[in-house]
């Protein structure tokens, strides 16, 4: 595994089944989402092979429960000094307290999503901090916290407005368009938060799925989400 450069602070992480970024401040490392159980070995491998120390990763931001954005989130936390963050909505299903909501799959959703089970389960993960819509985070000079829900309840986005990034978990995937993300537990709701996201207007979205988009951006979320149908 190895770190694909976006912009100068930003990397990407694909474990072919989802994928996790990397923010760089001038002192910490921010992690959104953190791939697969048993993947820590190589997170770190990669983090060092772009020139930074593993050991400065401050904090891990979790856009939901599902198993390719949890698994190795508490091994990475423990052996590096991490805290995991979380909507207080999706935090008990993270925990291992209450079971991953079903999602309400259309007919050709359905092998993709066995397909995404073939994944590793992720292990009852502690969060350390829930997070709530508006909250700032720490990092990324402002970073906030967009509660987007109907992916699972708890979806979020985190938005660095100073820099024109939005990270939009799997409300919104890049596959290879821009377009409406899939498997939602609630997909009236995921397309309201899909439109709420348009408005950020983001010149960097970076998805649960796909190549991170960095050209016409806004313009492209914008289009897919006035196209998209619940």
């Amino acid at each position: 595994m190895e770190l694909s450069r976006i912009t100068p602070r930003l990397h990407l992480l694909d474990f072919s089944i989802g994928q996790a970024y990397l923010w760089q401040d001038d002192e910490e490392l921010t992690l959104i989402d953190a791939g697969w159980a048993g993947t820590a070995d190589g997170t770190a491998a990669a983090i060092r092979s772009a020139g930074l120390d593993p050991d400065r990763l401050r904090r891990i931001v979790l856009t939901h429960c599902h198993r390719d954005h949890v698994g190795s989130a508490q091994e990475l936390a423990d052996r590096h000094g991490a805290e995991i963050l979380a909507h207080r909505l999706d935090a008990p299903v993270i925990r291992g307290e209450a079971p991953v909501p079903e999602p309400d799959l259309l007919d050709w959703e359905r092998p993709l999503f066995a397909h995404g089970l073939t994944s590793p389960e992720a292990p009852p993960t502690r969060v350390d901090r829930e997070v709530e819509d508006g909250e700032e985070l720490g990092f990324g000079d402002g970073a906030v916290v967009v509660h987007a829900p109907g992916h699972t309840p708890g979806s979020i986005a985190v938005h660095l407005p100073r820099h024109g990034v939005l990270f939009g978990g799997d409300t919104v995937a890049s596959v290879p368009e821009v377009m409406f993300g899939v498997f939602h537990v609630d997909r009236a709701l995921a397309l309201d938060s899909m439109r709420a996201l348009a408005k950020l207007a983001p010149s960097v979205l970076c998805c649960g799925h796909g190549a991170p988009v960095t050209t016409d951006t806004a313009d492209r979320l914008t289009a897919a989400a006035a196209e998209a149908r619940a």
